[in-house]
């Protein structure tokens, strides 16, 4: 299995197969899925930790990154690095 480190640069495209690159912010395993939260380099160098677009992606077993398909898997995810963000905070 491919291990996803925090702090590590990716590049991904968007819909519009605009590349831009993230930063890998924090990661866990759920149920088997390893998941990170990532967020855009760019915002990371300009803003205040508050500010930062994070977003969800799993992690195949490539190593590449992958949309959360469903809404039910995203609420499950993000309630996770909620709980790990919290943590980390005190």
């Amino acid at each position: 299995m491919a291990k996803v480190e925090v702090g590590e640069v990716f590049t991904i495209s968007d819909e519009t197969d605009v590349e831009q690159e993230v930063e890998v912010l924090a990661a866990i395993t759920l149920e088997g899925t390893d998941y990170v939260a990532v967020g855009f380099v760019e915002d990371i160098k300009e803003e205040s930790e508050d500010d930062i677009d994070i977003f969800f992606l799993s992690v195949d077993s490539e190593g590449d990154l992958q949309a959360i398909e469903s809404d039910e898997e995203f609420e499950k995810v993000s309630a996770a690095f909620d709980e790990l963000m919290d943590e980390e905070e005190e």
